[in-house]
């Protein structure tokens, strides 16, 4: 029930958005009777909300939605299936004892501070947008300088424009999203400028978003200066080398009274931290084995708190999996612990789970460090599969079975993708 909280519950899910209730879901689909929902926003939704453009929702309705439609569907089920959702909630800590009940510490208007029991918690806190602190972009601080997303937030959510003459530094999805949102609003986007030599956005989008509207994109380039006094006045661009330090003798100066940055996300760990979960350096989320269960026995973790997703649908597979192995702790049901570890080999920047058990079939999530073309996904010596291509911007997903987990003797096994010619060490 919707602005509810009763205080113990078999799973408590933090984080409100895809993630949060696609777990809610799989929880109660495992059969917990008693699930809750916390989320610091006013509405469940998270950044759906904002996101009003169509191509959501293809992977896993079949049918392309936009953002809040596709918030919407999982908000009809989370309400069908009588799991307890209470907005504006902030969640300052969670507590345990030996016998493995927690207590999740809540600070809400309508309850006070209060603490939950329960079994087992799930973090899909989601994540949030790096800033300027995060790059150090020199020059001055005027005001016009904002990230991509909170642009996003104001036009469609608000109805504020940012400027009128807009820069974009980076190339990340909802940078591109912008730079065609802006230009159907009247805004002049005078270019996105990248500092890789490749697009850090999906394809679909650096097609739809810059090339069918015209908007250059500018790779190997960066914004090497920002001026202005009260407000941006115009940027310095800058090719940049192979060590992706600015050429100063070919940058050029671009007039501008806005630069939106787009320059990636960073999973919202803080909670994750401060319970001494153990994290991934690569993804800059928790560790997790092959249940989606952290360090920390029975909190279990998703979405892009757990690593940043390309595609909301991928999010609520993973959720929806999440919120099934969190039900199933609270009912006591304890898998066997996981054997083979995973390893990122060549070109592999991360992949998720760490850990696989042969007891079932997995899903391993990965990213490539660099573009290639064609190539072939290496694991270990059980696998192999032909890959026309790899961007950084494109998730990788490849099932592995049992079947042939069962046939390894070993207790690393390592991911490696090659050019098409080439074999593994």
């Amino acid at each position: 029930m919707l602005g509810r909280m009763e205080g113990k519950y078999d799973v408590v899910v933090i984080g409100g958005g895809p993630a949060g209730m696609g777990a809610a879901l799989g929880a109660r689909d495992s059969g917990s009777e008693r699930v809750l929902i916390l989320d610091r926003e006013p509405d469940p939704g998270g950044i759906l909300l904002q996101c009003i453009h169509s191509g959501f929702g293809l992977h896993y309705f079949k049918e392309e939605l936009t953002g809040p439609e596709y918030a919407e569907r999982f908000l009809e089920n989370v309400i069908d299936q009588e799991v307890d959702l209470l907005s504006n909630s902030y969640v300052s800590g969670i507590s345990y004892d030996s016998s493995g009940s927690k207590g999740v510490h809540v600070m809400n208007e309508k309850y006070g501070l209060s603490t939950v029991e329960t079994k087992s918690v799930v973090l899909s806190m989601g994540c949030r947008e790096r800033t300027r602190g995060a790059i150090r972009i020199p020059g001055t601080r005027p005001s016009g300088i904002i990230t991509a997303g909170l642009a996003q937030k104001f036009v469609n959510m608000k109805g504020v424009l940012p400027g009128k003459r807009v820069a974009i530094l980076g190339s990340g999805d909802i940078g591109l999203i912008m730079a065609r949102r802006l230009v159907l609003e009247g805004c002049e986007v005078v270019g996105v400028f990248e500092i890789m030599p490749y697009s850090n956005g999906l394809t679909r989008n650096v097609v739809q978003c810059l090339e069918d509207f015209e908007i250059p994109l500018h790779l190997s380039t960066t914004v090497a200066y920002i001026h202005g006094k009260d407000r941006v006045e115009k940027i310095t661009v800058a090719p940049v080398d192979e060590k992706l330090k600015p050429d100063m003798n070919r940058a050029w100066d671009i007039p501008c009274d806005t630069l939106l940055l787009s320059i990636g996300l960073i999973p919202e760990n803080e909670l994750s931290q401060s319970l001494g979960i153990k994290l991934d350096l690569l993804t800059g989320g928790p560790q997790v084995n092959s249940t989606l269960e952290t360090s920390m026995p029975g909190v279990f973790t998703c979405g892009n708190v757990l690593h940043v997703h390309d595609l909301v649908d991928f999010v609520t597979r993973e959720s929806l999996l999440a919120g099934q192995f969190a039900g199933e702790w609270a009912q006591g049901v304890r898998r066997p612990n996981d054997n083979i570890r995973l390893l990122p080999g060549n070109n592999v920047h991360y992949c998720v789970p760490h850990s696989l058990s042969p007891e079932r079939e997995h899903t391993i999530y990965m990213r490539c460090q660099k573009p290639m073309k064609p190539c072939r996904l290496h694991i270990g010596d059980l696998k192999q599969k032909k890959l026309r291509f790899v961007v950084p911007a494109e998730m990788i997903m490849v099932k592995v079975k049992p079947e042939l987990l069962e046939k390894f003797r070993g207790d690393t096994l390592r991911i490696d993708i090659l050019p098409a010619e080439e074999k593994t060490d």
